[in-house]
């Protein structure tokens, strides 16, 4: 079981490896990477001994545009996964706007994770020989397999498990996005701040992120972009302009321009024609009008309304929306753990709702936990622990149920 917080990490193994190599354009070859983190009894055993263990597969948030596999990194998740004796895993993937990239690269990459994962052992080589001090033998139980991830992290993790092989034991989401991309915060144009303590961004600050001008991007894949920021001893008269390429900003405000792109995105009420990379036609304009026309003319439920706005999705889009599965695909999920602030101005909490509802009609174990009086990120506060201990430890315990063997010898 999950050990309490407060064990020493000290023994935890980090080792990055390379899952997949894209070619650019030009020929470039680029690898993208993922960190395993070893859990403690690894440092524990003989040299020489074998052990096969279980892995929890963990997505970066970012909206999709901006992080990587060390950006805002759940260190109260991954403590409890490598105490309790299993691999975490923290994988890089391209991000939107960048080459050609859609959401339909982004599910390549989840795939691609998942049929590395099932693959590791010591007979792959890190890519950093240096992190790989003992010679420790051990391969990932295909069979024990879970994924995780924090708000666009969440959406990667239900890609999973409507595609990825082998499917994953289990999914937790911490404020999932994508359980409902046809709610309104992701076509409506928006004209006053809707991200709690976020300013209305000026658009032609980022041009060269909008499209058709992103498109001049192709040169360029991107499967990683860290969240950073201005330093404490930064000047604190400088006035911030975001979007603008600067080199000194406020104490704590972001200096990496793609931090703003995924607000941008919903601000414009365009964030799913990015994601499909379906611009002309527009599929928010589409969603745009079909509602305006639905609400002056009928008086469905909110559910009603999305239900019939998913007719405007093309049908090759469809394997990107999580909350578009037939009752049948539905009934082939793993158990899910929602995890969800109840004032999540960013994801908004009905995008957990509606997913729960639909797995749960189709019989699927479902658990919706809702952090009463919780915004965005809540778990990355610094006093996370010590208010959402508890639940952190029932959600490790919840996970382990699915990552240990429970096989008997013969």
């Amino acid at each position: 079981m999950p050990a309490e917080p407060g064990t020493s990490m000290s023994k935890v193994q980090r080792r990055t490896y390379v899952y997949k190599t894209l070619h650019s354009p030009g020929d470039e070859h680029i690898p993208v990477l993922l960190d395993i983190y070893l859990p403690p009894l690894v440092s524990d055993v003989a040299t020489g001994d074998s052990l096969t263990l279980g892995a929890l597969v963990y997505f970066h948030g970012g909206g999709l545009t901006v992080g990587n596999r060390m950006s805002w990194f759940p260190t109260w998740l991954q403590k409890r996964i490598t105490d309790a004796g299993h691999i975490f895993i923290s994988p890089d993937y391209r991000l939107i706007p960048s080459g050609s990239t859609t959401g339909h690269d982004i599910l390549e990459d989840v795939e691609d994770v998942f049929k590395f994962v099932a693959k590791l052992s010591n007979d792959v080589t890190p890519e950093q020989s240096e992190l790989n001090p003992r010679p420790v033998q051990f391969r990932v139980d295909p069979e024990r397999i879970a994924v995780s991830g924090s708000s666009a992290g969440g959406l990667c993790a239900y890609l999973a498990a409507m595609h990825a092989t082998p499917k994953p034991k289990a999914v937790l989401s911490m404020y999932g996005m994508g359980g409902n991309f046809l709610i309104s915060n992701y076509y409506t144009l928006k004209h006053s701040v809707f991200f709690r303590g976020r300013e209305i961004l000026d658009p032609t600050l980022f041009s060269d992120f909008l499209y058709p001008a992103c498109l001049s991007l192709s040169s360029q894949v991107i499967t990683g972009s860290p969240n950073t920021y201005f330093p404490p001893d930064a000047p604190t008269d400088v006035i911030a302009k975001p979007g603008l390429e600067t080199n000194s900003g406020p104490p704590g405000f972001p200096s990496n321009r793609r931090m703003f792109l995924a607000r941008l995105y919903l601000q414009l009420g365009e964030f799913l024609d990015y994601y499909t990379g379906e611009f002309e036609p527009s599929v928010s304009a589409s969603l745009r009008t079909k509602a305006e026309d639905m609400q002056s003319t009928s008086s469905l439920s909110d559910r009603g309304l999305e239900d019939n706005l998913a007719e405007v999705i093309p049908e090759k889009h469809r394997s990107l929306f999580p909350s578009l599965c037939s009752p049948h695909a539905y009934a082939s999920w793993p158990p899910v753990y929602f995890f969800h602030g109840s004032l999540d101005s960013a994801v908004h909490i009905r995008e957990s709702q509606r997913l729960h509802d639909l797995l749960t009609e189709a019989g699927v174990q479902s658990v919706l936990n809702i952090a009463q009086g919780m915004e965005h990120s809540f778990d990355y506060q610094p006093d996370a622990d010590a208010i959402h201990g508890q639940e952190f430890n029932k959600i490790g315990r919840w996970l382990d149920e699915f990552l240990t063997d429970t096989k008997i010898d013969s």
